[in-house]
């Protein structure tokens, strides 16, 4: 049996839970995730899409490239999910928003081809030019 976990955006109109194990996180460093986070990474968290459900309100969608779908809140806008056709068992979290983000410890960064050359995070992890599936 997995774990529940949860998790949400900042408003709280939008909340989501999945039973999965804490595993497959990465720090993405492409240039699509600063621009729709505004952040300089994200950390995400592949999870079964089976495993997946939004138990408060319906996110607004964004298509942010050919294959990818990003999830977030029409209130406050925080980014919470992305699916990609590239993988479409899976859906991707961000670990910022779950309730309890210490507990997903990342074990990879993706896309370190597009990394601020200035940007020194958790180097002692794993780095893949783009991502690996």
């Amino acid at each position: 049996m997995s774990e529940l976990h949860l998790g949400g955006c900042h408003c709280g109109s939008l909340r989501y839970q999945f039973s999965a194990p804490l595993r497959d996180i990465a720090h993405c460093h492409c240039s699509i995730c600063r621009r729709t986070s505004g952040g300089l990474v994200t950390t995400w968290i592949s999870v079964p899409l089976a495993c997946f459900t939004w138990s408060v309100g319906e996110p607004a969608q964004y298509r942010s490239s050919a294959s990818c779908t990003r999830y977030f809140c029409p209130t406050c806008g925080a980014q919470l999910a992305l699916f990609s056709l590239r993988s479409p068992d899976s859906i991707d979290i961000t670990v910022a928003t779950l309730d309890q983000p210490e507990y997903a410890k990342p074990d990879r960064h993706i896309w370190v081809k597009n990394r601020l050359p200035w940007l020194h995070l958790d180097s002692h992890l794993p780095e893949e030019d783009e991502e690996r599936l």
